[in-house]
């Protein structure tokens, strides 16, 4: 699966979670990087990302794509930090959208 304490290539070194399943997505940046992953950490990465877009894998599981953009869309960026968070770039869509 990757190379990241045996977790996809999506899992930010910091995020402690393991991953929720096979390679499902590639998610690219603003810049068209991109990386593949699981649906869980394909989500808290695009939710950490400024304009990042999600592509479903050609043998991912049917429907991964939209279920890791609506998850990521109630995500904070970089959620497994701790501390207060009140500027918008440091709340989830949802949480911006509601304010």
């Amino acid at each position: 699966m990757s190379v990241n304490r045996g977790r996809c290539p999506a899992a930010h070194p910091d995020d402690p979670t393991p991953c929720g399943g096979p390679l499902a997505v590639r998610v690219r940046d603003a810049g068209g990087a991109g990386v593949e992953g699981c649906e869980h950490h394909g989500a808290r990465m695009l939710a950490s990302l400024d304009r990042g877009r999600v592509h479903p894998l050609p043998d991912g599981p049917p429907g991964a794509a939209i279920r890791v953009f609506t998850a990521a869309d109630g995500i904070r960026p970089f959620c497994w930090l701790n501390g207060p968070r009140t500027e918008p770039s440091q709340l989830s869509h949802a949480e911006n959208r509601a304010r």
